[in-house]
């Protein structure tokens, strides 16, 4: 009787220590966060635009472009740049904008004033700020008649396009980044450059 009173105490304290265990909450089991550089592939991967083509492709243009006659020997003054949105041909969806944003990080880091860039995504608050100058409502260091944008002297630009193969064996993908940049008086090309990766693998993967 002792031991049938003793195996059943110890069923119900199992019982409660498994029904416990389900009703709480718990860490996930696996492999922790790994604290990578941007430039190093990880384990989860694809054959699709990563941070590392990113870093690779854009460290590129930003040393090629500084090394442009048109940079290097530009009179009178600095050059003006626009950076225009990047055009992704490829059949992965990716936020373009991290190409530009970091092209241009890397030129105003690099460039110690052989160029400047010209905010034109901030167009309606510069205009609105213009106005508020012209109109007295804020103070300005020089004659408010005088506030003027300045005209770009180049464009910079980019393209992303893509080729992709599957087979029962798996996927390829090879992508080509060209960069250019334009003389918007002339559209003339006054330099380019570019830079291709080709990735294989057995299964494709899910970009957002």
């Amino acid at each position: 009787m002792q031991q049938s009173f003793y195996r059943f105490v110890g069923g119900c304290l199992v019982a409660a220590v498994v029904t416990g265990c389900a009703s709480g909450v718990q860490n996930p089991s696996g492999v922790p966060v790994t604290v990578m550089k941007a430039d190093e592939q990880g384990f989860v991967a694809g054959t699709g635009i990563e941070s590392q083509d990113l870093v690779t492709v854009t460290d590129k243009m930003a040393r090629s472009l500084l090394a442009t006659p048109e940079i290097k020997n530009f009179s009178p003054g600095i050059p003006r740049i626009v950076i225009l949105p990047v055009e992704n041909g490829t059949r992965f969806p990716i936020n373009k904008d991290l190409f530009t944003a970091r092209i241009q990080a890397l030129l105003n880091s690099r460039a110690q004033g052989k160029m400047r860039f010209l905010a034109r995504d901030r167009m309606t608050s510069l205009e609105q700020e213009r106005q508020l100058k012209q109109e007295g409502k804020v103070t300005s260091n020089s004659d408010p008649n005088l506030q003027e944008f300045r005209g770009a002297d180049f464009f910079l630009t980019g393209k992303l396009m893509g080729l992709t193969t599957q087979a029962k064996a798996g996927v390829s993908d090879y992508v080509l980044y060209t960069f250019q940049l334009i003389d918007p008086r002339t559209s003339d090309i006054l330099w380019e450059d570019s830079a291709e990766v080709k990735k294989q693998s057995v299964e494709d993967a899910a970009y957002r």
